[in-house]
């Protein structure tokens, strides 16, 4: 017997029965017309056809000890995705070593806490090409506001400029007097270098020169108030029993002062193990990094780029690199290009780097903010022009567009330097595959936008959600849209729309079953009036895109876990002469609207009987080393389940 099915006159006669009483219940107050009109969009919002058209939305409410502040997440081969707190931007937390992490499991909803050994608040983080997540950086000191700042204080420098000696410590406590008389005090203990001694020969005769060494360190007066500030290039006496005199030895600085104290770097490293579930300490960073980007290079190694250092500054243009083989850092003096923080770069296939302008804050207003493409053999770098509002790109989003051989960028929202409420609905792309490549316009955005998530999706399309009109989502401006962008119509259409605000430290992952997750949300205010302090958001929604409501889904059966490149692969399916796509999605690694390791890279596909023929590219800066999600879509774009496989 087939099963009874509701009339559909019924289902009209109910909603047409909630309209009439919305109007009828209009007349008692809006209060009331309110509730009711929730009622209906809730109604709608769960039908099928909605979902068909639209998508949906599910809200994950967490047990209270696995309520975390999401600043970084990424999705492992696993399955699972690691989420990363540390101390969450909550100085409480640093202060008392409360530092968290947490892997979620969708494929059965499960939380677990993960012992976190430092404070990987900020840090850096970018996959190996066995799959572990390398994580480098994080916060060492919390920035002090200058309403806080009761002394003078900044970088001094101690300055050696005797070649003779061993390396010695200057111990926090050393007491340094000025001309003038000013005592401060250093609250870092360091190791200072003798000066280098060269001797080389010019013409016939043989030239000398020393080098002095300079090594900075924290110090802050003793006295309290403005009396103290130095404002001008200022010659310390170190105060102290050293092994180098006076004259040779000394500190010397142009401005200790007043102002806000931003946040310190932390030299610290980490692998993260998805297979133990555990972080493994690996060597220090030579430089210390807050707010830097680690970028997979083609050889397999990671280039650390720009941050904040040890004591808040700008680092300028050093970087250094990871060998997977050694687990250790080395600095690379030759690649000097200066860019603001967790700058977006990706790899390219020639093996040099693009850097599409999105960026995450600090650095420079007009230094290094300009896109463009950064030789990794040279450090020459290539401008690309043409963008439209091109002061606008901090706190924007930008992605690698699918297939990633087109090798097509795309830029979207983002705003002014620093705490400004400027922002823009622009959106514009780039074919690096030009002979000259420059942006040309994109879609607009519905609204001007800060902070905007992206994510590639299994049918060759981008998600687009969150974000905010202002900083921080001050004026309780938090965008609660979801956009979907067609790189073959180049059109941007609406589809649900969550019901959590993202907007600064906030993150969005596609998972291997063609759901996204997004995460976070650390808004200054909690109203639109910012006369209360906001919150940071620490439930998760899900959102089911409309493509896994258009029936059956196609399915991979079987097929090998390790496949290289050049290689054609034979994968089993009982849909294949359905399968028309198949591709190879790289699993994303977020934070501060910065993912850029996610891509998707296009497949021939061949079939054959009950499987699939496809041949893997050969280029290994298309295709890095490392664990993939490998999808096959039939002719209504619907995804398969992920497959897993690791490409070398």
């Amino acid at each position: 017997m087939s099963p009874r099915r509701r009339p559909r006159g019924r289902i009209h006669k109910n909603i047409v029965g909630l309209v009439l009483t919305t109007i009828l219940l209009a007349v008692n107050g809006p209060v009331i017309v309110s509730v009711a009109a929730g009622v209906i969009h809730n109604y709608v919002i769960n039908t099928k056809a909605y979902k068909v058209k639209y998508g949906h939305w599910v809200t994950l409410h967490l047990e209270a000890k696995y309520k975390i502040n999401a600043i970084h997440s990424a999705l492992l081969y696993t399955g699972k995705v690691l989420i990363v707190a540390g101390s969450g931007n909550n100085l409480g937390n640093f202060r008392a070593g409360r530092f968290k992490s947490m892997i979620y499991n969708p494929a059965n909803n499960t939380f677990k806490l993960i012992h976190t050994p430092s404070d990987l608040f900020c840090s850096g983080h970018t996959f190996l090409p066995d799959g572990k997540l390398l994580i480098a950086g994080g916060t060492a000191r919390y920035e002090v506001l200058a309403t806080a700042v009761k002394r003078a204080a900044g970088v001094l420098l101690l300055d050696d400029q005797s070649p003779n000696g061993l390396p010695f410590k200057v111990p926090a406590g050393t007491k340094l007097e000025s001309p003038t008389g000013l005592m401060y005090v250093t609250t870092v203990g360091v190791t200072i270098n003798p000066a280098i001694k060269r001797t080389r020969r010019v013409g016939r005769r043989r030239v000398t020169t020393v080098t002095e060494s300079q090594t900075p360190t924290w110090v802050h007066a003793i006295k309290r108030g403005k009396r103290a500030d130095i404002k001008e290039l200022t010659q310390f006496r170190i105060l102290g029993h050293y092994p180098v005199d006076a004259q040779n030895f000394y500190g010397v600085t142009n401005t200790l002062n007043m102002t806000q104290q931003t946040f310190w770097g932390s030299h610290k490293s980490y692998i993260f193990n998805p297979a133990t579930e555990s972080y493994e300490h690996v060597s220090n960073l030579n430089i210390a990094r807050w707010y830097p980007s680690l970028v997979g290079l083609k050889n397999g190694e990671v280039l650390a780029v720009s941050g904040l250092n040890e004591f808040g500054q700008m680092i300028q243009g050093q970087t250094e690199i990871f060998s997977e083989a050694t687990k250790k850092w080395t600095l690379t003096p030759k690649l000097t290009r200066v860019f603001p923080t967790y700058p977006a770069l990706f790899l390219m296939p020639d093996g040099n780097l693009f850097f599409s302008g999105s960026n995450a804050g600090y650095g420079s207003a007009t230094v290094g903010r300009t896109p463009g493409i950064w030789n990794l053999t040279t450090n020459g770098f290539t401008d690309i022009l043409g963008l439209k509002n091109p002061n606008d790109t901090e706190t924007s989003a930008s992605v690698l567009l699918p297939p990633a051989q087109a090798q097509k960028y795309m830029i979207i929202g983002g705003g002014g330097v620093g705490q400004s409420n400027k922002a823009t609905a622009r959106t514009a792309i780039v074919d690096l595959n030009d002979k000259k490549p420059h942006w040309t316009p994109g879609p607009s955005l519905p609204e001007p936008t800060r902070y905007p998530s992206v994510v590639i999706l299994p049918d060759n399309k981008v998600l687009i959600t969150g974000g905010s009109r202002y900083y921080r989502g001050e004026l309780g401006s938090d965008i609660l849209t979801c956009h979907i962008y067609n790189p073959a119509t180049n059109k941007i259409s609406a589809l649900a729309s969550p019901t959590i605000g993202r907007d600064y430290h906030s993150e969005a992952l596609l998972l291997p079953d063609g759901r996204i997750i997004t995460l976070g949300g650390n808004p200054l205010f909690g109203d639109k009036t910012d006369s209360i302090q906001g919150y940071f958001q620490q439930d998760i929604e899900i959102y089911s895109p409309p493509y896994l409501y258009h029936g059956a889904r196609p399915k991979i059966t079987g097929g090998p876990r390790a496949i290289t490149r050049g290689e054609t692969v034979r994968f089993s399916t009982p849909n294949a002469s359905l399968i028309q796509g198949a591709r190879l999605i790289a699993p994303g690694a977020s934070t501060h609207v910065t993912n850029t390791v996610q891509r998707s890279i296009e497949l021939s596909v061949v079939r054959d009987g009950d499987s699939i023929l496809v041949t893997i590219p050969t280029n290994e800066g298309l295709v890095p080393s490392d664990w993939y999600m490998l999808f096959v879509t039939n002719p209504a774009g619907t995804p398969s389940t992920a497959y897993w496989v690791h490409v070398d």
